[in-house]
């Protein structure tokens, strides 16, 4: 058991939240109950994850992917009505932490991607060092980084580029971080993964010869919230639990 504001207050130090120029608040968006016992994560404040952290008792909902985004409406009319009125209604805290959870270095959404895939990183560079360089231990075609991401991630993903291309150094960076690209190839890699691909990357792909792989904006930032609430736990002895949902995006 520890206070909302313990909590709250490791997580802003840990991600170095002041750090970072955001377009989303980082740390406390919904306030609920002041202790915390139990914490439910999710990549997204959705519905069906507050649905999931009331029928688990939690007293906090960590995720990714907030609300009160600056692109959106500022009233709290229809879907955000319903999502702020259930986690009110219940007591719940609901905290998001955006850019400074893809970017910590252990427990970010980029870190815990390249864990998974065994990837070492070399260095990070690009808007806010959010790009990370690095390579693979083992030289892959595409296609073969390709398979093991779809069986990684249980969603296939993406891949732009000669399959038969040997890739030694990758860059990536989680979520809708298509923009990167050009960044990516002044780099020098053999191929970027991100979570999403618009139009343009599938001509600078083919043109300028590295590879790009889209490999889902959900599947790619399912892991960086569930670290940091397990480190959560640890420090403050709280219980964790972790909702997911089959989101193709």
């Amino acid at each position: 058991m520890a206070t909302r504001q313990e909590i709250l207050d490791w997580c802003r130090d840990t991600l170095q939240v002041n750090a970072f120029k955001d377009y989303a608040p980082n740390g406390l968006q919904v306030e609920g109950r002041e202790t915390v016992g139990k914490i439910a994560t999710s990549v997204t404040a959705s519905k069906a994850a507050i649905d999931f952290a009331v029928a688990q008792n939690a007293d906090m909902l960590l995720v990714h992917h907030g609300m009160f985004w600056k692109s959106e409406p500022l009233t709290i009319t229809g879907w955000k009505k319903e999502r702020i009125e259930t986690l009110l209604q219940h007591r719940i805290n609901m905290a998001g932490y955006h850019l400074p959870l893809d970017a910590h270095p252990e427990w970010g959404n980029n870190a815990q991607l390249a864990a998974l895939l065994g990837w070492e990183l070399d260095y990070q560079c690009g808007e806010q060092n959010l790009l990370n360089i690095g390579r693979l231990k083992t030289p892959q075609t595409l296609r073969q980084l390709s398979d093991g991401m779809e069986q990684a991630l249980s969603r296939k993903p993406v891949a732009v580029g000669d399959m038969d291309k040997e890739i030694r150094r990758i860059a990536w960076c989680t979520g809708g971080a298509q923009g990167f690209f050009q960044t990516a190839i002044d780099e020098g890699v053999d191929a970027y993964v991100t979570g999403e691909i618009s139009e343009a990357q599938y001509h600078l792909a083919n043109e300028c010869g590295v590879a790009f792989v889209s490999a889902g904006h959900h599947a790619t930032e399912r892991y960086g919230v569930r670290a940091l609430a397990e480190a959560v736990g640890q420090v403050f002895n709280v219980a964790v639990c972790h909702f997911d949902e089959a989101n193709p995006a």
